[in-house]
């Protein structure tokens, strides 16, 4: 029976053995956006150093055959580790002259001796993004390396939060009350409906159709608000002569738990479903998933029924690949088994690798990052001395660094305090042994930070 990697390789190149270059371009929706009015902002600006460097979780996906992108080399310490515990690790290349402003691919555009280490590949390997935009496809024209997913504008087309609503009203999935916006006569029609939802205590969401991890997300409670955001709108519109809009409005309904999970869906059209996780959000940021989610059997066969539905959508309108679902539970225990679908890799897709290899029956998982505040530039080694037997080691319980290169990402060199992140699967034999790893973890590395002075 195939591993995830195997079936993953498989639903996109038909075949369980062909070598894939990762690319970690999180932060894809950026891309996306350009040139599409959402809510009114600045801009879509460069993401952060810190985010740009989770390119690095692409090591826990491929394999020893597979090739990564990254922008960085990473800490040898914290490859030896990820070694020792007996993880094959792919082959890395990196990015000369990287800006840390700017996605991994941006980079690798602007490196003509990266381009050619790809193009010696040869044409087998295939190249298989985070998620794919025109920059992915502009890279796979300058190596020759063909894309392992579908083109940029279908991958972009399925992952607006307007298409996520039109699987679920057509499918006959349940979603919160809703109405999607193309332009400004039907964003007059949903502001109206929106305004009964405020005027008899309800709230109201304004979503952007491209608008991720908390960004591009506007929470209304009084009407004053939605007239202040009708008139921004309005003046953009005046000024570019476009009345286009790419805008979900929906009311903000009562949850107990946010959930995502996900499948794999082949050039076939088949379908299977790998996972659902319970999703750990703040402020609507996502801070990691636990694992397994706490379901009970009608709501898990919702789930599975979700997944078959969005599947044949999906495969119907042309793509392939990971898909990842955000849904939530309600206080009744129902379930909103839409919330927005994500045709790409989630966070949760990097931890199928660490599931298959390291949880056995009976194993629970905690996913998260700890914030580390820093004034110079924290190796592995010393990391791993200051978690001592908290650090897990290929058995037990403990801290499985996922992502070390997101620690010093937003590192400077005059010493000033910068925070980085440090992600991590925490593994366990029961949720309160989570939490007391979680708890001596936590403590730890506050005193880290007060020994570097940051």
């Amino acid at each position: 029976m195939l591993d995830f990697m195997g079936r993953l390789r498989t639903a996109l190149t038909g075949s369980p053995d062909t070598p894939l270059v990762l690319l970690g371009n999180f932060e894809v929706e950026e891309e996306w956006a350009r040139d599409e009015p959402g809510l009114p902002r600045v801009a879509f600006t460069a993401g952060s150093a810190v985010v740009h460097r989770m390119d690095a979780f692409t090591l826990l996906l491929a394999g020893k055959n597979d090739h990564v992108v990254l922008k960085g080399a990473p800490d040898p310490d914290h490859l030896g580790h990820l070694e020792e515990l007996g993880l094959d690790l792919p082959r890395v290349h990196t990015v000369s002259g990287g800006d840390p402003g700017r996605t991994v691919t941006r980079d690798a555009l602007a490196d003509p001796a990266l381009q050619e280490a790809l193009r010696a590949l040869g044409p087998d390997a295939r190249i298989v993004p985070h998620g794919t935009s025109v920059r992915e496809e502009e890279l796979s024209a300058l190596t020759g390396l063909p894309l392992g997913t579908p083109p940029a504008a279908l991958c972009k087309a399925v992952n607006s939060k307007v298409y996520s609503r039109a699987v679920a009203e057509a499918t006959g999935l349940r979603q919160a009350p809703g109405w999607s916006c193309e332009n400004l006569t039907e964003l007059d029609a949903a502001f109206e409906e929106a305004r009964f939802l405020l005027r008899v205590g309800r709230r109201v969401v304004v979503k952007d159709a491209f608008g991720v991890s908390g960004k591009g997300i506007s929470v209304l409670d009084d009407e004053r608000r939605l007239d202040t955001l009708r008139r921004m709108i309005d003046r953009r519109a005046a000024r570019s002569g476009d009345d286009r809009v790419v805008l979900v409005v929906e009311e903000w309904v009562d949850k107990t738990t946010d959930l995502n999970y996900q499948f794999t869906l082949g050039r076939d059209g088949s379908v299977h479903f790998d996972f659902v996780k319970e999703a750990i959000t703040e402020g609507g940021v996502h801070k990691g998933h636990r694992f397994p989610a706490p379901l009970t059997t009608l709501q898990l066969d919702a789930v599975r029924h979700a997944v078959e539905v969005i599947g044949q959508r999906l495969a119907a309108d042309g793509y392939f690949g990971v898909v990842g679902v955000d849904a939530m539970t309600d206080p009744q225990s129902g379930l909103y088994p839409v919330v927005e679908i994500n045709a790409r890799h989630n966070m949760s897709t990097y931890q199928v690798r660490l599931q298959e290899q390291f949880l056995g029956p009976g194993s629970h998982a905690l996913a998260r990052h700890y914030p580390v505040r820093l004034r110079t530039p924290l190796r592995f080694g010393r990391l791993r001395a200051l978690l001592g037997e908290l650090l897990f080691t290929g058995s037990g319980g403990g801290l499985l660094v996922s992502n070390f290169a997101t620690v010093n990402a937003a590192a400077t060199e005059d010493g000033t305090p910068y925070e980085g992140r440090l992600h991590g699967l925490l593994i366990g034999d029961s949720p309160r042994s989570l939490e007391r790893t979680d708890e001596a973890i936590t403590a730890r590395l506050a005193a880290l930070g007060q020994e570097d002075g940051a």
